[in-house]
């Protein structure tokens, strides 16, 4: 079983930054592939930016390319997602998840952005307030 605990989130103004954290504990091996996704009040679930744990591969949705940088920690079992530059557009819940390689890695050779992860945190708060 692979927990997965998020922390960090909170409200800032526009142009400011916060980092995300994500603890991670269970089975390595299902876990490969991990990531951070957020959903807004109305919206539906989007990719912020994966990592592939085995090799760092990322993956950054257009909207934060330049601003976001997801790195891991292997010796904490920790995904961090640092954001700058923020956006009113940035306010959201954002989970991080993870899963396995097999489900996950594209032949683009990174993690899928897709929601099709099998592990997922309970969420934490960004407000961006302009």
């Amino acid at each position: 079983q692979v927990q997965l605990v998020e922390s960090g989130g909170g409200s800032v103004q526009a142009g400011g930054s916060l980092r995300l954290s994500c603890v991670a504990s269970g089975y390595a091996g299902s876990r490969n592939c991990m990531g951070w996704f957020r959903q807004a009040p109305g919206k539906e679930r989007e990719a912020v930016a994966t990592i592939y744990l085995n090799g760092g591969t990322t993956y950054y949705a257009d909207s934060v390319k330049g601003r976001f940088t997801i790195s891991q920690d292997g010796a904490k079992n920790t995904v961090y997602l640092q954001m700058t530059s923020l956006k009113p557009e940035d306010t959201a819940m954002y989970y991080c998840a993870a899963g396995p390689r097999g489900l996950l890695f594209t032949s683009g050779g990174y993690c899928s952005s897709s929601t099709r992860y099998n592990y997922w945190g309970q969420g934490t708060q960004v407000t961006v307030s302009s």
